[in-house]
């Protein structure tokens, strides 16, 4: 293999800072070929010989780790027209093997013969998920289809990976296409001076008013944008109606109209998918999900639905209430419209709480909530992060790179953070990202590597960045998630980190360490004025406390409502009828919102998660996880939040199982052995101040 092309290396951190578009093609197409040398070792193995199968096939998952996962990260967080030709024309190659590795006859007649074979009963119970799991992938790869059923079958799957591609690009090139210029200052009133100054940045960096006079905080022009660190701020903030309006309009029919219009490309989804669960015997596409996921069927999902719209329905009718009577209070006359709603929320938000965001901002650098975050993490689990900056290649001068030490100060983990919103390469939201998977081998221990990714308020000038209190929660969330993929302790790749976990159990550890946001000590240790060092005062963080459950039936009713409408699009919905997605989404929307959506409402067009992420007739996991993380955080509860002894031993305890056993061991059992008992909903509803604590 060509040693100078960075796709092709082996060994330590993929080198970010010397991939280019021209090494796509050549290093995919010498992996590929390898895979294929190595396809035919494994198909090759002595039945019933566990490490005959497994080594050439975790030599195949290291070529691709190195060789194709770094492209795919690098079109979320450094995309260019260049990055996206180069992966578009390498990604039938890539769907192709993945089709040809899970619809291995003779692989599949290995792992048969593994679970039939006299050692099962010794293996260990990751060995047997990693088998199990391995037998039903190939089941759903089409295994069991021939001739012109396969042929269609692997049709589909290239079509569908493509689309969901084009899907991504195209919310990405729409949020990043429109924007708003305010040049009137009447009409900047009422704006924070951290949006200002960031809206201003926005303008004097555009390429067309490069040789205008720059733009100043005080007198603009400002940029408003579509990526949340500049639409939610506007929203909230902005006292000209008919610019809210106008934001709003583009933000709901983003990818919806023109070249970029990802309407067509969701009804070719769900048809397809729809098409290939008819050839695999699933009665719909929510089945096959559910097949590999905790819930054990829809009606269990529904069932949750129903629980929480049961107790948030009445409760997000009142909170409209409210703030439709504060707008009036204030001479607000009719109806409120959807780009009134975050307006006046926000109002009665500093009314009755006495507080703003742009107050809290100043305290909460991204410095000091790292030394929080890391700090907390110290004492829960026994982990110190240091910085190892200027060790591992970066894709961008903002992204920082950290090494994670265990009790013993031994080296267990790396991580990179990329924390800054770059709405012009960088696609919306946060995630965590795999970037090298822990593994054990005779040869080598290969530690594990995370990428942590958000979206937050960047720095300017002399200014850090200075967050709001939702983007220290992102933080801490993706910070969880990193936890269970950097401090798990299973040796085979197939079962380490979040490999294997069941997909309504990942946001487990990540909505879990949210809910030490609102814990005293772990907020004032990095609540810190960037510019004073004074620590937050206490009636600040009483206030945010009591904020907590603000709008959180409204907050509630929302994640039911896209759940509730991703499940229907994925079971009963048929996409050659003649109900169109929208009308399904605007019937679930009067059933579970007070303020149902506008008509010409084209949200789906920009909901990636469920057409361009894993999210597919899965998006309640956001909430069957957040009734395991209630609970998890309920046993800290239970042992006492001001009991340092209680909490640490409580927090070895969730580390030993649920962030250390991954996907080795199905996700109820290990609960099971962390909580001593299944959650329920309590602990969820009563954080949500939905039901009397």
């Amino acid at each position: 293999m060509n040693s100078n092309n960075p796709l092709l290396q082996q060994s330590g951190l993929p080198a970010f800072d010397r991939i280019q578009p021209e090494h796509i093609e050549p290093a995919v197409t010498a992996l590929l070929e390898t895979s294929a040398t190595l396809l035919e070792e494994a198909e090759g193995a002595e039945p019933g010989n566990w490490d005959a199968l497994m080594a050439p096939l975790g030599k195949i998952d290291l070529l691709f780790e190195y060789g194709w996962s770094p492209v795919s990260h690098l079109l979320g967080v450094a995309n260019s027209d260049e990055l996206r030709d180069a992966h578009e024309a390498m990604l039938p190659g890539i769907v192709e093997f993945s089709l040809k590795l899970k619809q291995s006859k003779p692989l599949y007649e290995r792992f048969l013969a593994l679970r039939d074979s006299d050692a099962w009963a010794q293996m260990s119970s990751a060995q047997q998920r990693i088998v199990a799991q391995s037998i039903l992938s190939a089941e759903q790869a089409g295994i069991a289809l021939e001739g012109q059923s396969r042929q269609r079958f692997n049709e589909i799957a290239q079509r569908l990976s493509q689309l969901a591609s084009d899907f991504s690009n195209n919310v990405l090139d729409a949020t990043k296409a429109w924007y708003l210029d305010i040049t009137d200052p009447a009409d900047a009133e009422g704006l924070p001076g951290s949006f200002r100054k960031m809206a201003a940045a926005a303008w004097s960096s555009a390429e067309e008013n490069k040789d205008a006079e720059a733009a100043t905080p005080e007198n603009g022009p400002w940029r408003v944008k579509l990526d949340a660190p500049s639409f939610g701020p506007f929203m909230e903030h902005c006292r000209n109606r008919s610019l809210r309006e106008q934001a709003y309009r583009a933000y709901i029919s983003r990818a919806s109209s023109g070249e970029k219009n990802n309407e067509p490309l969701i009804s070719k989804i769900l048809q397809l998918r729809k098409e290939k669960c008819e050839l695999l015997g699933y009665e719909n596409y929510a089945e096959l999900s559910l097949s590999q996921k905790m819930a054990a069927d829809t009606a269990a999902v529904q069932k949750m639905f129903d629980d929480l719209l049961g107790a948030s329905l009445e409760g997000g009718r009142a909170e409209l209430i409210e703030i439709t009577d504060l707008a009036h209070e204030n001479g607000f006359d009719g109806e409120l419209a959807h780009w009134d709603v975050g307006f006046w929320a926000e109002r009665l938000r500093e009314h009755r709480y006495n507080f703003t965001d742009e107050e809290l901002r100043p305290y909460f650098s991204l410095e000091r909530v790292l030394d929080g975050l890391f700090s907390l993490c110290h004492r829960l689990f026994g982990i110190t992060v240091k910085p190892a900056d200027g060790k591992a290649p970066v894709w961008h001068k903002d992204v920082r790179f950290f090494d994670v030490f265990n009790e013993q100060d031994q080296h267990i983990a790396s991580f990179y953070l990329d924390p800054y919103s770059r709405p012009e390469n960088k696609r919306g939201g946060a995630w965590m990202g795999d970037c090298i998977v822990r593994s054990v081998t005779p040869e080598e221990t290969r530690l594990p590597v995370a990428h942590l990714v958000c979206n937050g308020t960047p720095p300017v000038g002399d200014t850090p960045s200075l967050m709001t209190f939702r983007e220290v929660e992102t933080l801490f969330h993706e910070f969880g998630h990193g936890l269970q993929h950097m401090l798990t302790t299973v040796d085979l790749r197939d079962a380490s980190g979040i490999n294997g976990v069941e997909w309504d159990a990942v946001e487990l550890p990540s909505q879990f360490m949210e809910n030490w946001c609102y814990h005293r000590p772990t907020l004032l240790g990095m609540a810190i004025h960037y510019e004073t060092g004074e620590v937050l005062p206490d009636d600040l963080f009483e206030k945010i406390c009591k904020a907590r459950t603000f709008r959180a039936a409204s907050q509630m009713l929302r994640q039911v409502q896209f759940g509730m409408t991703d499940m229907q699009l994925h079971s009963s919905f048929d996409p050659n009828g003649t109900e169109s997605v929208f009308d399904v989404h605007q019937r679930i929307a009067e059933q579970t919102s007070p303020l149902p959506p506008l008509p010409e409402n084209r949200f789906l067009c920009a909901f990636s998660h469920i057409f361009a992420g894993g999210y597919s007739a899965g998006y309640y996991s956001y909430k069957w996880a957040e009734v395991l993380s209630a609970d998890a955080f309920s046993a800290f509860e239970d042992a006492g939040l001001d009991n340092d002894e209680a909490v640490a031993t409580t927090g070895r305890r969730f580390r030993d199982t649920v962030l250390a056993e991954g996907g080795s061991r199905h996700p109820m059992d290990i609960y099971r052995d962390f909580r001593g008992r299944e959650p329920n909903t309590e602990a969820l509803l009563r954080h949500n101040g939905l039901v009397a604590s």
